[in-house]
């Protein structure tokens, strides 16, 4: 920590006495500074993308010298400007020799790379005993690294995001403080959607991007399963914008649920045993299920090359549905027993899938054009606001066999011209992890998600204080659940 100068002036006055307070107040802060700068912690950041932002700013501000080694040098430098603590360095992430030099030198790794090279980025980490953060989820291969970790002395904390992240620890408050009155979870909903806000759900898709369309498309594809009054639900990729629930949130109105790939598998990261119901969801506006729905059972997300030369966006609807003279709108319609006012048709017409103009010739794949379309239309704009929800809802038995409805809510909004909401919940997170790493307050050592009370606990508490709250409610009625 940084000495205060009233702390020392005295002392200065004793080593010179011919100083007059003037000089002593200069050499002071010159020594101060120097030892600021001696001080302040070496926090090396490996990528500089969407989330990139809030997270150095914070470090900048708290106390730390901030290296962002990446390839895209310009969006780091953007950030960093003219912040004598911030550098960026050209780095590319299969330059394993550079990465070790950087590492060695740091007090600690956060790495907002691709999930793939986490667990490269983490042995590096174990052989120079440097602590490291992530976002991503934990993959098998991290988890490999638990006992490594522990004899290196450090922590590879993951999953310390929004969603996983915020989601973990907002969840654990309430799982804990009911297992500590000698309750049991029973039910469990667990719903997160990134979003446009309402005034900006404007398109027939409710939907806007603050980053490539390209991961949300590619979610779509996965199929889900989740456990229902003890029976497990599998859903298939192909249907799972058509098993979908409504919920409607007060501020916002009606949103639309879909399953979240395996929320089994979280019936063990949280310590439920024998739980009846368990849910992980995503929030949507209404539209975009019924659209990507369509687009998904068209193949209109396949990545197979395509020969499009030539081709018109209605050529290639045309080559997904039965031939006819009638107008191409007609005749999806026909094809999928769509009503006219449905939303599907007025997607298709507003991204220009009925146009007659011609598919640029970069564009080689299915995917390649929706993505491209989505890009051109879908951009959050610079004066509009996103949004980001997360709902939790819990039944709860206590052993006098009183039941209760709890619930844990976060709103929150950002926009493009200062954070997205999405960059500072990703963010924020994982940069609060970091400083309490630093400082001593989280101790743990192996391979963590912060789903234990030494982590989430000082994560809400800082979060809160930058404006990022959940807020539970309890004895709520049986309306509030999910199904």
């Amino acid at each position: 920590m940084l000495i205060p100068v009233y702390a020392q002036k005295k002392t200065c006055k004793k080593v010179s006495s011919v100083i007059d307070d003037a000089d002593t107040n200069k050499y002071i802060e010159a020594h101060n500074k120097n030892l600021y700068l001696f001080l302040m912690n070496n926090v090396l950041v490996l990528g500089a993308g969407m989330v990139s932002k809030p997270l150095i700013n914070y470090l900048l501000k708290n106390n730390c010298k901030v290296k962002v080694a990446c390839n895209t040098c310009d969006n780091a430098l953007m950030i960093i400007q003219d912040n004598p603590n911030g550098e960026v360095v050209d780095w590319e992430a299969d330059d394993r020799e550079m990465l070790k030099s950087m590492v060695k030198e740091s007090d600690i790794v956060v790495s907002l790379l691709p999930y793939r090279f986490h667990t490269g980025v983490a042995s590096v980490c174990i052989e120079y005993r440097k602590h490291m953060v992530t976002t991503s989820y934990v993959s098998q291969e991290m988890k490999a690294l638990d006992e490594k970790a522990r004899e290196a002395g450090i922590i590879i904390l993951n999953e310390i995001g929004l969603d996983p992240g915020i989601d973990h620890m907002s969840a654990m408050r309430i799982i804990d403080t009911v297992k500590d009155k000698g309750g049991k979870i029973e039910k469990f909903w667990s719903i997160c959607g990134a979003l446009p806000a309402p005034e900006n759900a404007d398109n027939p898709l409710g939907y806007k991007f603050t980053w490539s369309p390209e991961g949300v498309l590619l979610a779509s594809l996965n199929g889900a399963k989740y456990l229902n009054n003890g029976e497990i639900i599998e859903v298939k990729h192909e249907d799972i914008f058509k098993n979908t629930f409504s919920y409607y949130i007060n501020g916002i109105g009606n949103l639309v649920i879909y399953p979240n790939r395996d929320s089994i598998s979280y019936i063990d990261i949280y310590g439920l045993d024998d739980i009846k119901t368990m849910f992980r969801g995503t929030f949507r506006f209404n539209g975009w299920c019924e659209s990507i729905d369509v687009i998904k059972t068209l193949g209109l997300l396949s990545k197979e090359a395509e020969d499009l030369s030539g081709k018109t966006y209605e050529d290639l609807i045309r080559s997904r549905i039965k031939a006819g003279d009638k107008p191409v709108s007609i005749l999806l319609a026909d094809h999928l027993n769509l009503g006219d006012d449905s939303p599907v048709l007025k997607t298709f017409s507003w991204l220009g899938l009925f146009s007659d103009q011609q598919i640029p010739s970069s564009m080689t794949s299915p995917f390649a054009v929706i993505n491209s379309l989505m890009m051109q239309k879908m951009m959050l704009g610079n004066d509009e606001r996103d949004m980001v929800v997360l709902k939790h809802i819990f039944k709860v038995s206590y052993p006098d066999h009183s039941p209760e409805i709890i619930s844990s809510q976060l709103i929150d909004y950002g926009s493009p011209l200062n954070d997205t909401s999405i960059s500072r919940t990703v963010a924020l997170p994982a940069a609060v992890a970091v400083r309490l790493i630093l400082n001593g307050a989280i101790k743990m050592k192996g391979v963590y998600r912060p789903v234990e009370k030494d982590i989430y606990i000082p994560v809400l508490n800082r979060l809160e204080e930058l404006g990022i709250r959940t807020g539970e409610k309890y004895d709520l009625p049986d309306s509030e659940l999910i199904f």
